[in-house]
């Protein structure tokens, strides 16, 4: 009789499928294992990145708000500068001979060159309003 050496077929086959089936179990866990860091990276990133723009975001609000608050002073300020001005004092009656000679003038100017046609209707505009 023929001694055996070893296992045998079915035995070896038996062995590689244990070895095979620990092999794919063990990186099963390590790809579960690198894919929940992965994700807990991630989300930490996530978590910072929202606290960055949320700091951002007040800030801006903050900002905004200050412009508002002095547009806010300005116009009381500007109000209660409307309220103690006196009303302005009537135009005299006497100023149209007045009015004409600077009419002329202005006119006289304008020939001479001293003016330019805008400067003249200008000049001209800010005496008859």
């Amino acid at each position: 009789m023929v001694g055996r050496r070893g296992p045998g077929l079915v035995g070896t086959m038996a062995t590689a499928a244990v070895i095979g089936g620990t092999a794919a179990a063990t990186s099963n866990a390590v790809n579960r294992r690198m894919n929940r860091k992965d994700m807990e990276k991630q989300q930490a990133q996530d978590a910072q990145y929202a606290a960055v723009q949320s700091q951002a975001d007040m800030e801006e609000m903050q900002t905004q708000m200050a412009e508002m608050q002095a547009q806010q002073a300005q116009m009381a300020m500007q109000a209660q500068m409307a309220a103690a001005a006196p009303p302005p004092a009537p135009a005299p009656v006497a100023a149209a001979p007045d009015l004409m000679a600077q009419l002329q003038q202005l006119a006289q100017l304008k020939e001479a060159g001293a003016l330019t046609d805008e400067e003249y209707a200008a000049a001209k505009a800010k005496l008859l309003a």
